[in-house]
């Protein structure tokens, strides 16, 4: 069992810091003490196995808001015992009430700046929305006009269909007179040689 003394220091009073202290402590399986000391900083005094203490000093080195840590002063030794569980010892009465009053609109504060945030967000994917919605109504549109020209293709197709029938209508009529014809010549052929005497096989 080892023994750490920290000094935490930067914005670590009036701002959730202790509770925060505490709650990390108490998930280790840390035995302690955590409070505020003039002017600014707070006394951290906890005791445990050496792996949980280093655990521990990583965890309350908090840089997130309205908590900042600037610096941990360290001082390692051999625990004593003293502590049966991790507690926070606080000052009197008006001074811990200002301090709750200070960390409530602290998070207050911080929660009009996220629902800022959010609400930017918001604006900036509604409007992200709107150029989506503006360039697939450009799709569309254009895929309207290459239907159209689709259309327009496929009635030439058949315009031209149309004609190529007809002219195979036209030529098949026109090669059965001429056959007709042919044919007509070739009896009246046979025909004028079999007057002459002539035979026609």
């Amino acid at each position: 069992m080892r023994r750490v003394e920290i000094i935490a220091k930067g914005d670590v009073q009036r701002v959730g810091y202790r509770d925060a202290v505490q709650n990390i402590a108490r998930r280790l399986g840390v035995s302690g003490i955590v409070q505020n000391v003039e002017p600014y900083d707070v006394r951290i005094v906890a005791e445990g196995e050496e792996d949980a203490l280093k655990e521990f000093l990583r965890a309350i080195n908090i840089q997130e808001r309205p908590i900042r840590v600037e610096e941990l002063e360290v001082r390692w030794a051999d625990a004593t015992g003293e502590f049966q569980y991790f507690r926070i010892l606080r000052g009197d009465w008006q001074e811990e009430l200002g301090e709750r009053f200070d960390v409530a609109i602290r998070y207050l504060q911080r929660s009009i700046e996220l629902g800022e945030q959010n609400l930017a967000v918001g604006r900036e994917n509604l409007s992200i929305g709107r150029m989506m919605l503006e360039k697939q109504d450009q799709m569309l549109e254009k895929q309207d006009q290459m239907l159209e020209k689709q259309d327009a293709m496929l009635e030439k197709q058949d315009e031209t269909i149309e004609e190529l029938r007809g002219v195979r209508s036209d030529l098949r009529e026109h090669m059965d007179k001429r056959f007709a014809r042919i044919e007509n010549e070739i009896a009246e052929i046979k025909r004028a040689i079999r007057e002459l005497g002539g035979s026609c096989i």
